[in-house]
């Protein structure tokens, strides 16, 4: 706190140090009549939001978007959700539903029955729970832990398939009718919890039930359908033939429930006072800049439910078989290189900024100094020419794990892509309206801010994931 002297006060009410009559304006009158140079309102929640910059925009007439794809056989594997009490872990019932054997089974009762007989034991890191060549006749899921999933190489060395973490399971073809022994090993890499059901218990169940039992008959027929490495169901063809064999007939299946996404709304009621609107417009439009920063953070929210939305948001739409975890704690270039093999073209890969900041540790680390790109009027930090952009809406864990986002975007590219529509009414910009909504007896005028949105993923590996990536900086050694 500083105090002024009685010199600087007199100087500043035009009065000479000495006590005599000033001889000219003082500036402390003078800055009445003086026009100040002011900013407009500024905000910090303002983002880079490349999200919302980079998904190519498809207009959506009538606010319903369908995804029509070839018929599939393969069904595919989620995350499973567990419950804890104390020390305890059990699955919740409807999440077995993840598991490819019983995914669209609904009866509550029969997945209660399954889940009351999974059973909780514990590994320490090194312990290995599925070793290559024995039957393959337990469902593991895991509760909480980090695993290596181990096959044989060509020349008998032993290689990394892929790390499962917590949510994931081991099954192979542990339930299904002749199983066969476990092609792979899995190994412990921390201590973790795991619940095992046993063939034995799965069958008594089986017993019980004549719808489960029906389900799993669809399921084995559909398995053993021709298909694709994707799960699609197989266009016949023939090549390489001579003279004139009979040609095999075909034809593409479609899906007959093709996935429909319906546009979403962020919304809000602007409210600004008319004599603020009348009489204190000058040199700034008050209802301009209200607007103004309202939009901005509506943006912001839309961002995040694109991020995060529980039936859109591209955190819940990634297909289990694109998500990877990374092989040792911190994001590290090779676990990037791997998640950009898993689909052609990724065009973008997408990270918090605090995630980015552990990956450049990393290759600091390594020695390894990654280029930028261009990215419209801006540069961007890029791996294998890939712009890696932040996003400070994708989630950072209370442990300090995040995710990373790879992703392929476009109609023509089968990626990811923004829904909107567009020329709704009173469109203040495209697919965001602002309507006015009337004065009331305080004179309090009212606008209606609304916009309409949604995303899809066209194809499951347009969009994959590194999940549970530590991002907390390690302690010095």
């Amino acid at each position: 706190m500083s105090i002024e002297t009685p010199d600087q006060v007199a100087a500043q009410d035009g009065q000479s140090p000495d006590g005599q009559q000033p001889m000219s304006l003082g500036t402390a009158a003078a800055r009445n009549l003086a026009t100040t140079t002011k900013t407009p309102p500024l905000m910090q929640g303002i983002s880079s939001r490349w999200l919302l910059k980079i998904l190519p925009w498809v207009q959506v007439s009538g606010g319903t978007y369908r995804v029509n794809r070839r018929l599939s056989y393969a069904v595919g594997d989620g995350r499973i959700t567990f419950e804890q009490t104390g020390a305890e872990v059990r699955v919740i019932p409807a999440e077995l539903g993840e598991l490819a054997s019983l995914r669209g089974f609904d009866d509550t009762e029969v997945l209660a029955a399954l889940a009351n007989r999974f059973v909780q034991q514990e590994f320490e890191a090194g312990d290995v729970i599925v070793e290559a060549g024995q039957p393959a006749d337990q469902i593991y899921l895991i509760a909480h832990g980090k695993l290596n999933k181990i096959g044989t190489g060509k020349y008998g060395d032993q290689t990394v398939l892929t790390v499962l973490a917590d949510g994931d399971h081991v099954s192979y073809r542990a339930l299904a009718p002749g199983q066969d022994n476990w092609p792979f090993t899995v190994k412990t890499l921390t201590r973790t919890t795991i619940l095992r059901l046993s063939r034995e218990a799965y069958e008594e169940v089986i017993s019980q039930s004549d719808a489960l039992r029906a389900h799993i008959e669809q399921y084995e027929a559909n398995r053993v359908k021709p298909q694709n490495r994707r799960g699609e169901a197989d266009i016949a063809l023939a090549s390489g033939h001579e003279g004139e064999p009979e040609l095999p007939g075909t034809f593409v299946d479609y899906e007959t429930s093709p996935r429909e996404y319906q546009l979403d709304v962020v919304q809000t009621v602007l409210r600004i006072h008319t004599r603020v609107a009348d009489l204190f417009n000058d040199p700034m439009d008050q209802t301009e800049q209200q607007l103004r920063l309202t939009l901005e953070a509506l943006f912001e929210r839309q961002e995040y439910e694109l991020m995060n939305n529980r039936e859109y948001g591209l955190l819940h739409n990634v297909d289990y078989n694109q998500r990877i975890h990374a092989h040792v704690g911190p994001p590290t270039p090779d676990d990037l290189d791997e998640l950009l093999s898993m689909r052609r073209n990724t065009q973008y890969l997408l990270a918090h900024p605090r995630t980015i900041a552990a990956f450049g540790r990393e290759c600091n680390r390594l020695g390894l100094y990654p280029e930028s790109v261009e990215v419209g009027d801006d540069r961007a930090f890029a791996w294998r020419g890939v712009p890696f952009l932040t996003c400070n809406k994708i989630p950072i864990a209370d442990d300090q794990t995040s995710s990373i986002f790879a992703m392929r975007v476009g109609e023509e590219n089968q990626g990811v892509i923004g829904l909107h529509q567009v020329d709704i009414p009173d469109e203040y910009v495209p697919g965001t309206s602002v309507r006015f909504m009337g004065i009331n007896e305080k004179a309090i005028i009212s606008y209606l801010v609304s916009s309409y949105h949604s995303a899809a993923v066209l194809v499951p590996d347009a969009l994959g994931m590194l999940d549970s990536v530590e991002i907390a900086r390690s302690e010095p050694q």
